[in-house]
């Protein structure tokens, strides 16, 4: 019997559609959104060409919880009280490890 590559491959593609675990996939879009919420309050504390890695620090080391806080001001300017919780979450031991290794200074504590 003679299986042909396009469905091995549609196979192959839906096993690991399967195997896609939902809350990881929220998870990653809650970052995406999040991502867009804090670029431009980072942008206003550092150089523009630090605020690409200065976003990642944060929002790679944002809990569950401040994600889906940060993902619901997607698409409105952030207010004060987003403003403070990225710079909350930037002072935080692990972003501000990241942020230091990056070289980027001007945000935390």
């Amino acid at each position: 019997m003679f299986v042909r590559p396009t469905k091995i491959a549609a196979l192959v593609a839906l096993m690991a559609l399967a195997a896609c675990d939902p809350a990881q996939v929220a998870d990653k879009v809650g970052r995406r959104a999040a991502d867009t919420v804090v670029r431009p309050i980072v942008s206003d504390y550092v150089p523009a060409g630090q605020s690409e890695a200065a976003t990642r620090c944060i929002v790679d080391n944002a809990s569950a919880e401040d994600v889906k806080a940060l993902a619901q001001d997607i698409g409105v300017g952030a207010g004060s009280r987003t403003v403070a919780n990225v710079l909350r979450i930037a002072a935080q031991p692990g972003a501000a490890s990241c942020l230091a290794a990056a070289g980027i200074s001007g945000l935390g504590a």
